[in-house]
């Protein structure tokens, strides 16, 4: 099943224990969405982009240690010389951009630390045969890993025609960091696995597959090390399509999974910051929830907005209908160091909204 037909077929739910709007001062221009102690300011369409460059579907986005922010799109095929990662200040002036060998692919970004020096580890989604890329902040690659080389992706006969093979899709969509220097990588639009590498870059474990029974996965398009709890830090899945987050040891071993549509709706990625777990959910709606995993608040959540949003995806390509202090398709998500977030949306003319503390 590809990319949309997940999204179509993905249950439609409302659910949630706080539904908020915005401010309904006609006249305020930035409303201010959350609740007590978790309010922000929408600062929609945030970014100077270039006028010799065009969005082409946002996807993602990271901060180096200096606060500059990193945004991937996917780019389109008319649009070849268009880089596909770019970089603004604090302040949303363009830096730079790069990534024109990843044109139609970008999609998940992430920055670490190791020693003095940052990096960046970028999913090349859907093109080419590199599918992961490490580089420095400047885009200079150090190295491109390929399909993995491991029995869960070697071909195998086809059920259906014992005299032909098959092989298994892979295209990563996201990687998080492990504690002891590895990072994890979900291969949330090919076969469904979750894959642990080493700090060297080297293939340690698989696990996952797909399935909606415990342990078992359908788009793990996100996922993060949840280390909120001292000494007992668990892997969080963005399970997208079962409409869940499910959570594992680290060495891969099924914890649990809160209820399909109940909890989280489309769960794109996952982020933490203190004892805050951040979840931007494709389905209009960006979660905050607590050190027990309780919804502190669901932002800009409303039931009404949600159906025009899903009815036919129609409204992702029509910026006109797009309202204040609502979302349209929240793909990613991230806290700056003044807790300030983030979202970036799965939108064909791309969107970036700062939402800014102030309460």
């Amino acid at each position: 099943m590809n990319r949309r037909e997940f999204i179509a077929t993905a249950a439609v739910a409302s659910t949630g224990p706080i539904l908020l709007g915005t401010t309904k001062k006609a006249e305020e221009k930035k409303p201010v969405i959350g609740v007590e102690g978790h309010k922000y300011e929408c600062v929609h369409n945030w970014g100077e982009l270039p006028g010799e460059f065009e969005w082409q579907t946002t996807h993602n986005v990271a901060l180096d240690g200096a606060g500059n922010v990193y945004i991937t799109h996917q780019g389109l095929k008319n649009k070849k010389g268009m880089d596909t990662v770019f970089v603004f200040d604090p302040k949303g002036k363009y830096i730079r951009s790069f990534g024109k060998d990843w044109h139609e692919g970008g999609h998940g970004v992430e920055i670490r630390k190791e020693g003095s020096e940052e990096f960046i580890y970028f999913s090349n989604t859907w093109t080419g045969t590199k599918k992961l890329v490490k580089t420095n902040l400047k885009g200079e690659t150090v190295w491109e890993k390929g399909r993995p080389e491991c029995p869960e992706y070697a071909p195998r006969p086809d059920a259906k025609d014992a005299t032909k093979t098959v092989t298994p899709a892979y295209n990563p969509t996201n990687i998080c960091w492990l504690p002891d220097g590895g990072f994890n990588v979900g291969d949330g639009y090919g076969s469904n696995y979750m894959l642990n590498y080493d700090k060297d870059g080297k293939l340690v474990k698989v696990f996952g597959g797909s399935g909606n029974g415990k342990g078992k996965l359908q788009t793990p398009h996100g996922q993060w090390v949840d280390d909120r709890v001292k000494d007992k830090p668990v892997l969080v899945v963005c399970d997208r399509a079962n409409a869940r987050l499910s959570r594992f040891q680290l060495d891969g071993t099924p914890i649990d999974a809160t209820e399909s549509g109940k909890v989280v709706l489309f769960p794109a990625h996952a982020k933490t910051r203190g004892d805050v777990l951040l979840v931007p959910d494709l389905h209009a709606r960006v979660s905050l929830f607590d050190k027990e995993n309780k919804p502190i608040v669901h932002l800009g959540d409303d039931a009404e907005w949600r159906k025009k949003v899903l009815d036919g995806f129609k409204v992702r390509s029509q910026p006109k209908e797009w309202l204040p202090g609502k979302f349209v398709h929240p793909h990613d998500a991230a806290f700056d160091k003044d807790g300030n977030i983030f979202v970036v949306e799965w939108v064909s003319t791309g969107r970036i909204t700062l939402l800014k503390k102030v309460g």
